[in-house]
This record gives C-alpha cells, structure tokens and sequence, in this order.
C-alpha cells in the first residue's frame, strides 16, 4: 500500500472506524456520525462523485475482510458531505426474504449501487 492516495487511505481509516461501530453493535453511534457528518459549504469539484465511490471501491480491497453495505455506505456518505455533496445514507428492508441494504443517493440518485434499489427495498431511514 506503498502509493496509495490519500483519499484511498481516508477511506480506508473510515471503514475501521465504521467497523468498530459494528462490531460492538453500537449501530446508534454510527448512525448519529453518518447523521452528525455535515455538508462542507464548499463547492463540489466535478467528478467527486464517481472519485470518492471508486476510492472507497478500492479500500474495500485493501480491507482485511469484507466490508458491508452499512459500512460502506456511511463512509461514502460522510466523505461525500466533507466535499460538499449533499448526499444521504438510505437504510431499507424487503419482507420476504426478510433483507436488509444501505446505499447512499445524491439528490434523489443512486451514486453507489444499482438503480432500481427503490424498488426492490422499502426505505425505513435515510439520514
């Protein structure tokens, strides 16, 4: 992980610190960060999007275990909002088989996950 970008070894930081959260089932402290995390009053450069998803993409990699769409989901959110983008973390389950999922979306888009998510999964929190 010699040449790694600094955004790639933020995300990566991030996912241990979302993980911790997880792991000690303190799933309210990770929900209250991702809520808590505000949009920086600075304008987005374009491309932002689609850079901090693949260096999140790319962190999952390096992680040492598989990374869940919880996890994954806060860090792209938080790192997004820290950018200026105003984007949202969206929690949703389906019934039968019970399932549950987390993306995040960016002015009503899915940035981070198939599109038609909405449509498989009832939203229960976005935040």
């Amino acid at each position: 992980m010699s040449n790694i970008s600094p955004l790639v070894a933020q995300a990566y930081l991030k996912l241990i610190h979302f993980d911790l959260c997880i792991m000690r089932g303190r799933f309210t402290l990770l929900h209250q960060r991702v809520r808590d995390c505000r949009v920086a009053p600075t304008m987005p450069s374009e491309g932002t999007i689609e850079m901090i998803c693949s260096s999140v993409d790319m962190a999952c990699i390096w992680y040492w275990k598989e990374v869940l769409c919880l996890q994954r989901s806060a860090v792209i959110t938080c790192l997004l909002r820290h950018r200026g983008v105003p984007a949202a973390m969206i929690i949703g389950a389906q019934q039968s088989p019970f399932k549950a999922h987390a993306w995040v979306e960016v002015n009503g888009n899915i940035v981070n996950d198939k599109s038609y998510m909405r449509e498989m999964y009832s939203v229960l929190e976005k935040c």
